[in-house]
């Protein structure tokens, strides 16, 4: 488990910051001003949760479900948060009708509000 929550977090960071560099140059000719400064929040949150993954992976031991439970929600959160709004920042320029996106960004939003407040349970009862 550790060395895949550890994976996850490596590969995270690693496509923040190819998106970010792609968001800094090329697709300021793709897309508005507005659409990029949505497609850099979800970058900026992926590599926020990539960093503390890469924590969370050298910390605990995942020997309990609320250790795993806590991985995964933040795991699961950015993938649906950031990717639904990397798609969502495209969508007008794809010519593609994404609106059913909206709804689940604030989903991906909650799991890793989700996975936060486990982490703060398992700090709170001394892991």
């Amino acid at each position: 488990m550790k060395n895949i929550i550890l994976t996850i977090a490596s590969l995270y960071g690693m496509i923040a910051v190819i998106l970010g560099a792609f968001g800094a140059h090329a697709f300021k000719k793709l897309i508005s001003a507005e659409k990029l400064a949505s497609f850099e929040v979800g970058v900026r949150y992926q590599m926020y949760h990539a960093i503390v993954l890469l924590a969370v992976g050298m910390y605990f031991q995942f020997n309990t479900g609320i250790e795993k439970s806590a991985a995964w929600f933040l795991i699961a959160g950015t993938f649906i948060f950031s990717v639904s709004i990397y798609f969502l920042s495209f969508a007008e320029y794809w010519n593609a009708n994404l609106k059913f996106l909206g709804p689940i960004t604030p989903l991906g939003g909650l799991f890793m509000i989700i996975g936060w407040a486990l982490l703060a349970w398992i700090f709170i009862k001394g892991k």
